[in-house]
């Protein structure tokens, strides 16, 4: 298996319209369709500033021309009680349901988490399901018990993911304690 990385900064076309088409097949919904998914991720980097290392991208696997798998990582600066911290923020990882049990999922999720322990990152932190937890685990992220807020929101206390749950990689001692500020919405 190849695992591609593409440069969200400068992602093409056709590679924003392969990674839009996996994603309305995992995640179809009203209004969210190829063209308007390939749009945001068309423009949603294209100004990126900050470290080169940490320039957004996404890791696919693809056969016969399709995206089959894919995830995207992105810098996110994040507050806690010990000042800002830059994580890697992990979100749209999914595999084509037609392709699940072949472990393409956890391939780009352990590319996307090399980041992390080439130490261009010191951490991820992402939401999944309770369902999808354990696969998480068995690549070595664990839960995250802190509060978790989004202080650039309406309702600044209200939980900013979609999951209920968060976590972090690696699973490891030194994950701040105290509130998590995401500074921005949830992903």
């Amino acid at each position: 298996m190849i695992i591609e990385t593409i440069d969200n900064r400068t992602i093409t076309e056709p590679d924003a319209r392969a990674i839009s088409e996996l994603l309305c097949v995992v995640w179809p919904k009203p209004g969210r369709t190829v063209e308007t998914r390939t749009a945001q991720l068309l423009s949603e980097w294209r100004d990126h500033s900050g470290p080169e290392e940490q320039h957004p991208r996404s890791f696919v696997v693809c056969e016969n021309g399709r995206v089959i798998a894919h995830s995207g990582v992105f810098p996110r600066t994040i507050g806690t009680q010990n000042g800002e911290i830059t994580i890697l923020a992990l979100a749209r990882v999914c595999t084509d349901p037609d392709q699940r049990g072949r472990n393409l999922g956890a391939a780009v999720v352990c590319e996307s988490f090399k980041l992390v322990d080439d130490d261009i990152f010191p951490w991820s932190l992402f939401q999944t399901s309770h369902m999808v937890r354990p696969f998480y685990e068995k690549v070595g992220a664990c839960l995250v018990q802190n509060r978790i807020v989004n202080s650039l929101a309406e309702d600044p206390t209200a939980y900013p993911f979609w999951d209920e749950i968060a976590m972090c990689y690696p699973g490891r001692p030194g994950w701040p304690e105290g509130e998590i500020d995401l500074r921005g919405p949830g992903y």
